[in-house]
């Protein structure tokens, strides 16, 4: 049987940069949604980098972290280290990715329906379960792996074997869903999983095979029904 696990920062939901901004303004600082949306993909590439140096929990969300934030120039360099702290700490009880990416409920609620098992893998705080209950998401996901309960991190492989297990699967059946090129889709290939990659936006990368890319909920939908899921 095939299963289908998703992350959750961008592709479930993303970062809420409106969100951001006012916290930031909470601070004394001022930045707009708009500046801190077009620093995202510099922020993106910055965690890949932090993935791939090793870096774990607050290391790999910092080094995101500082990166949008300085390239939107919320504050003077010097002023970054202690605004990331803040929002860090601030994350299990304000989590910053609350808002939710257009279609991703609805093709949750049909995979549900259908009876295709569904787990979410995510590199998180240890409070993604509350989060996916305001998100109004908890009800289609069985399996929760969240790195900040498991204390272990993608890409690692036992993140990925343990949600197989946990839906009756091998590693090998499962469709993981996720935007984070190493994180989510080295580590899936590297338990023999097939991946959908969640791009911003379309991409002049070359993937390996048993990865398709996708912008939308409907491309990922259109994977899955061509990988016969829907």
């Amino acid at each position: 049987m095939i299963a289908v696990t998703f992350d959750y920062g961008q592709t479930l939901g993303e970062l809420d940069t409106g969100y951001l901004a006012h916290r930031v303004a909470e601070r004394g600082a001022s930045v707009t949604r708009e500046r801190l949306d077009h620093a995202s993909p510099t922020a993106w590439k910055a965690y890949d980098a932090a993935k791939r140096r090793g870096e774990m929990g607050q290391a790999a969300w910092s080094s995101f972290m500082a990166e949008l934030l300085g390239e939107a120039g919320a504050v003077p360099a010097s002023a970054i280290p202690e605004l990331v702290n803040f929002l860090w700490s601030e994350q299990p009880r304000n989590n910053l990715w609350r808002r939710a990416i257009p279609g991703m409920s609805e093709l949750c609620a049909d995979l549900s329906a259908r009876g295709v098992p569904l787990g979410i893998v995510s590199n998180s705080e240890g409070r993604l379960v509350e989060l996916l209950d305001i998100m109004d998401l908890r009800k289609f996901f069985p399996v929760v792996a969240d790195s900040g309960v498991l204390g272990i991190e993608k890409p690692d492989a036992r993140i990925f074997e343990w949600t197989a297990k946990s839906l009756d699967v091998a590693a090998s059946d499962l469709i993981h869903v996720g935007d984070a090129w190493v994180a989510d889709i080295e580590g899936a290939l590297g338990v023999g999983a097939r991946a959908i990659w969640v791009t911003g936006a379309p991409s002049a990368r070359e993937v390996p095979a048993g990865v398709v890319t996708a912008t939308t909920a409907e491309d990922v939908r259109a994977a899955l029904a061509a990988w016969g899921v829907l």
